[in-house]
């Protein structure tokens, strides 16, 4: 089964992420560094699945070897976006990116961000982005 078969799922997932960062107390016009991840065992694969993630446009984190649980290690990186929370955008980068995964036979393993409060509790963060 192709990663892309998931898409309704990871359509799903976007609002279900987003509607949890905005009920939050999450800025709603902010610009958010979306990170989206990607895992594989063989890093000539993850390699070029980063080259294309660049060419469409996101900004790619170095490769990081990382140690499983079960002994065995997995090579990971990050494709990034300075996004809106928008479902638009994020469906049509999810999708893209899922296109990218199945070519090259990595893993997809979704995107996070950093929340970014609004109003007043951002006025209460100190620098380091705890309470003070």
């Amino acid at each position: 089964m192709k990663q892309i078969d998931e898409l309704a799922e990871w359509h799903a997932f976007n609002q279900e992420t987003m509607d949890a960062l905005l009920e939050d107390g999450s800025q709603a016009d902010a610009d958010y560094s979306i990170e989206h991840h990607f895992a594989g065992q063989d890093f000539d694969q993850l390699e070029k699945a980063a080259v294309d993630a660049f060419k469409a446009g996101f900004e790619v984190s170095d490769a990081e070897e990382v140690y499983l649980d079960d002994g065995s290690t997995a090579f990971c990186f990050d494709a990034i976006a300075e996004r809106k929370l928008s479902r638009e955008f994020l469906d049509k980068d999810v999708e893209a990116l899922l296109h990218i995964a199945d070519k090259h036979d990595v893993v997809y393993d979704g995107w996070g961000t950093y929340f970014m409060p609004r109003g007043e509790e951002s006025d209460e963060m100190s620098d380091d982005g705890f309470d003070e």
